[in-house]
This record gives C-alpha cells, structure tokens and sequence, in this order.
C-alpha cells in the first residue's frame, strides 16, 4: 500500500497535446475513478502511471519515490484490463501465480498466495479450470486475483467491466469496492460509466479533453459541479440547459437544472411554456420529456403517481432558483 502523487503531469504526441496539467494526491488506500467520455484522456494517463506510456512533463510519484523512469515491472503496481489478459492455456491457478514464478517467488509462498486470493475472490472450486470453462465475472476475478497475489502498492483498473451484461457490472462494481476496502489497497480505475464512478469512487477525476474538469468526492461533484461540461456528464438523466440572457449588459450565460429539480405546470403557470413530447415509465419514476418553443428538449423527473401530460399538450416548466446552476460563456461555473 502507498500513496500515489501527480504533479502537473503532460503527455503529447508529437505537437498533440493530450494531458494537460494533471495534479492529484491519491491517499494510502484510496479509490480514485477517473471518468469522462471517449477520448478524454482517462486511460492514457492511467497508463502513465503503470509506466506504458512516457511522460512529458511532470512528476509522477508512487509512495513518495519518482516512477517516471522506472519500468511497468519496478513501480510495485498491479493492472487489471478490460479484455482479462488470461493465459487460455493455463489454469486459473496458474494464470494467477504466473507472475509470482516469473519473479521467482519460492513455491509454497505461491501457493499460499494463490489459496488466500482465491478463497477472497471465491475462486477455489475453479482452480484447476481453463479460462474457457468460466463466465466472464469468474474471468474477472481470476484477473483480479493474479494481481492480488503480487501484492502491489496501487492497484490500476482500465474499464475491467466493460464487456459485463449489465446485471453482472453492478455485482462485479460492489465486489471490487468490497475487496479494495478489504485490502485496503490504493487504486486507480478508469471508466466511461459515469454510474460505475458514483458508486464505487471515494472521490472521481472528471477529464475533458485532457483536463481534469474537477476532482472530489461523488456527491459534491454531483451537487456542485464545477463546470459546465461536469454538469451534463454526470447524473443520468443529464442535466438540462437553458440559455438565460442576463440583465443589465453582462451578456448571457446557460442555467443548469437537474430534471429531478424540475416539475411540471399548466400551460402558461410556469417560468417557461413547452409541448409534451414523449414519456419514460421506469416504475417508480417517469421521465417526461419537453420541448420548449426555442426548441431546447427539456427531461422532468417525476414521482410515477404523478399524471402524465397527452403528447402534444402544452405544459408550463417551472423550478426553485436554489436549484440554479449557472455557467459563463466558457462553461466555468458561475
């Protein structure tokens, strides 16, 4: 277990710039996500940090000692990929202690290991299976455990769920949170799933377009999103944008509302009027969706006993002020 520490840390390719600056101090035994879109830059600076990708400028630290010119093997770091990375001609038991004997660890301290991880991971009836005889969350463990058995000072996850059904990424999610605090081992783990970073993160990296937008825990992030951009990427259903002109020459900035914030009215009894588009029953809720006369499509997030406007009908939109998000031309929280 280690600290983890990014000190203004860059990587271009060529005159492309794709890390812009990143700084972070990652607590002993701390779960960082990093979260943002395809192409923000999430994964490759998490292959900074496992040493797959060189940095241009900046520090990175792991337990306090400079890694940027150590090799993947010599940062005492474990990584856990999206596609499992198994020997299909090994065992279970041998695709987890392969590295240990590549290392030369004596072979009763692996066997020890590889028994300690696999009755953690509940792998112990699969032992002497091939990775063919399992499913894809038995897979996952058995990548899991090959880097539990090293005992690593950070623990590096890229998108380990992605190619789970849903039902599965949701168990697979509280395992994982499960045996981090268990271990109580530091990681970092890189997801697009904005959901994944909410529920698993003590506290989440938002990237956009190589910046870290904002870093924090899950809910001040959601309840104070320091961007425009962090607004509308974290929460499901998205925030809606309203552009608002602002009195007294300043020009116009866009207010952010969150569809749970908002309800609906009779026509012309709100701040805004819109049209009834289409409905969501999602049981317990009901998204209805709005279109407002400029055209801006609006979601309202309401209690499923509530009516249902007919499509088509007029409907006021209304909201509290205190729930205002409001954002400057440059989409920086005002």
């Amino acid at each position: 277990m280690a600290t983890l520490t990014l000190k203004k840390v860059k990587k271009s390719f060529g005159n492309t710039d794709v890390i812009h600056g990143v700084s972070v101090d990652v607590a002993d035994g701390e779960f960082i996500v990093i979260v943002g879109p395809s192409g923000c830059g999430k994964s490759t600076l998490l292959r900074m940090v496992a040493g797959l990708e060189t940095v241009t400028s900046g520090d990175i630290l792991i337990g306090g000692r400079r890694v940027n010119d150590e090799e993947p093997m010599d940062r005492d770091i474990a990584m856990v990929f999206q596609n499992y990375a198994l020997y299909p001609h090994m065992s279970v038991f041998d695709n987890m202690a392969y590295g240990l004997k590549i290392a030369k660890v004596p072979r009763s301290e692996i066997e020890e290991r590889v028994a300690q991880a696999a009755k953690l991971l509940q792998l112990e009836p699969y032992l002497r299976r091939k990775p063919r005889e399992l499913s894809g969350g038995q897979r996952q463990r058995v990548a899991m455990g090959r880097a539990i058995v090293r005992k690593p000072a950070v623990f590096l996850f890229d998108e380990p769920l992605s190619n789970l059904d849903a039902k599965l990424r949701v168990q697979m999610r509280l395992e994982i949170k499960a045996l981090q605090r268990e271990l109580g081992v530091t990681a970092l783990y890189v997801t697009h799933d904005q959901v994944e970073a909410m529920t698993m993160a003590d506290r989440m990296i938002v990237m956009n377009g190589g910046v870290a937008d904002q870093i924090g825990a899950p809910l001040e992030v959601y309840a104070n999103p320091a961007t425009e951009f962090v607004a509308g990427f974290i929460g499901s259903p998205p925030t809606n944008f309203l552009v608002q002109g602002l009195i007294g020459g300043d020009g116009e900035h866009r207010i952010g509302i969150r569809p749970e914030h908002m309800r609906l009215s009779g026509a012309g009894a709100g701040k805004l009027d819109a049209r009834a588009a289409y409905s969501e029953a999602l049981g317990a809720e009901t998204l209805v969706h709005v279109k407002c006369a400029d055209g801006t499509q609006v979601t309202v997030r309401q209690d499923a006993a509530l009516d249902i406007p007919e499509e088509g009908s007029e409907v006021g939109l209304d909201w509290d002020k205190p729930n205002e998000m409001r954002f400057d031309a440059e989409g920086k929280r005002l």
